[in-house]
């Protein structure tokens, strides 16, 4: 059985690992297919892309488009398209925009509580205020002592109603969707358990994903418990859309999940990459 990895990121976004950094650690971990998705960028990709063949691996193109739907941030993975696509470069280009303005509001909130210079604290995590996001706020909290570790940053900061959140509106579902499809490439919905969707909620979202051509949802991936592999197993089957993995694989000890180290996906479930020539 392969193992499959479709999910991870690289310090091109808000990972800690250079892009062939992350592929040497997808194929030390065993992963025979790889896709780099990083948030809302493609520049990772030809680096990934060279060190994974030289590895032996199977490269997929890979991105993971924020979306906002319903006033709630939804993210949307492409997979398997092309990158020169330019309405998916531009398309990308204005997803980003916006993110500096957001962290400096983000930083004025966290020094009203006392949490001086996170917005030149975070930059030293990413050096491109068009990538900067909550992630490298996260890890300047830690870095300066105010939180033991990410996950405690965002159980006290950096979320709705918490110091240093701050709202974004992000891409159309509409727009993402089509971005992916028009390059030729397989729209997949990510983590979905992540949402907090009411049973009516993720009916509409996951109606209006399928009608605008989306294809997958991940079932097996990082964030997502026991119980979630099961129910996303049913929701996969009765909505008829293909399956996938992925670890959203961060940073070594920060994600909880390493690359490739997933339960394989339920033998019930036809695999996203059921048809890719490898």
């Amino acid at each position: 059985m392969l193992n499959v990895d479709l999910h991870c990121h690289s310090q091109v976004s808000d990972g800690a690992l250079a892009p062939s950094e992350v592929a040497m650690r997808a194929k030390a971990n065993g992963v025979d297919v790889w896709a780099l998705t990083d948030h809302d960028e493609i520049d990772g990709i030809a680096e990934a892309r060279e060190e994974a063949v030289a590895l032996g691996m199977h490269y997929v193109t890979g991105v993971e488009i924020s979306v906002t739907w319903a006033s709630k941030t939804v993210h949307i993975v492409g997979l398997q398209f092309d990158e020169t696509d330019e309405n998916l470069v531009r398309g990308l280009a204005s997803t980003r925009s916006g993110r500096e303005r957001r962290a400096h509001d983000m930083a004025a909130q966290l020094a009203a509580v006392g949490i001086p210079d996170a917005f030149e604290g975070a930059l030293t995590y990413v050096g491109n205020p068009d990538l900067i996001s909550r992630t490298h706020f996260a890890r300047y909290l830690v870095e300066c002592g105010v939180c033991k570790d990410t996950a405690d940053v965002f159980r006290n900061y950096l979320i709705e109603g918490k110091p240093g959140y701050v709202p974004h509106r992000w891409a159309r579902l509409k727009d993402a969707v089509g971005w992916i499809r028009g390059a030729g490439g397989i729209a997949v919905v990510a983590h979905p358990g992540r949402y907090n969707f009411s049973d009516l909620e993720l009916d509409v979202f996951l109606n209006e994903f399928k009608q605008l051509g989306g294809a997958g949802i991940e079932v097996v991936t990082g964030s997502h418990t026991l119980e979630e592999f099961v129910r996303f197993t049913e929701v996969a089957r009765r909505y008829g859309f293909l399956a996938s993995r992925g670890s959203d694989f961060h940073a070594p000890g920060e994600s909880p999940v390493d690359l490739g180290t997933l339960p394989p996906l339920p033998a019930s479930l036809v695999p996203v990459w059921h048809d890719w020539h490898m």
